[in-house]
């Protein structure tokens, strides 16, 4: 498994980035053989199905210098990780209640040099940030979700999108989108911008702060 994936639908990469692609499949299957971040059947599909499933939101969404971003319920490091890489002049907070995790996403974001990265033991709940954006990927319902992070968005909109939430999600959604009772959400279907069939049922779900 190698990174050529990851050039092949994001060609504008620099060597720097290459480079911390190319990284990770080794500091993730060291780390992970420790610590179980990633199930042990998935690690050989670390590019396509964690790295590159971590980038679909940038193909929703581009981040701007200067912006801060939130990652909740992080794991080890996803999509924050990558999305980190790809937008090195945005700063990244990552937050993960089981504290192991964090270790790993600490110890890979140092190992390949992350300087726009921060990663914390701690619940979404505890955090007094505002942010740009919240990311994440899968965590839980979003009626359970967006209580969570509520509040934590800056006031002002940068050109683009308008402040919220851009959520990695699969499968049918209908009927969790209905009982969230959230307004004005969009799915952005990962099949659109990547031709590997693991992304057919997979969706970037965005929601504007409410």
């Amino acid at each position: 498994m190698t990174s050529s994936i990851i050039s092949q639908y994001f060609p504008d990469l620099s060597d720097i980035q290459k480079q911390q692609f190319d990284q990770l499949f080794e500091l993730y299957s060291f780390w992970n053989a420790q610590i179980n971040v990633i199930s042990r059947k998935d690690i050989d599909l670390l590019y396509e199905r964690h790295i590159l499933h971590s980038l679909g939101i940038a193909k929703v969404y581009a981040f701007k210098p200067g912006q801060h971003v939130l990652d909740v319920g992080t794991g080890g490091g996803f999509p924050g990780v990558p999305l980190a890489i790809l937008f090195p002049e945005t700063e990244f907070l990552l937050v993960d209640s089981i504290g192991k995790k964090i270790k790993v996403v600490n110890e890979v974001a140092q190992g390949i040099g992350l300087k726009n990265l921060k990663a914390v033991h701690s619940r979404a709940e505890q955090i007094n940030q505002k942010f740009d954006f919240i990311v994440s990927r899968a965590v839980t319902q979003l009626k359970d979700f967006y209580p969570w992070i509520r509040g934590k968005f800056k006031k002002q909109n940068t050109e683009g999108l308008k402040n919220g939430v851009l959520y990695l999600k699969g499968g049918d959604l209908t009927q969790e989108l209905q009982e969230s009772g959230l307004k004005q959400i969009k799915l952005y279907p990962l099949q659109d911008y990547f031709k590997e069939e693991f992304f057919e049922t997979k969706y970037v779900v965005y929601l504007p702060a409410q």
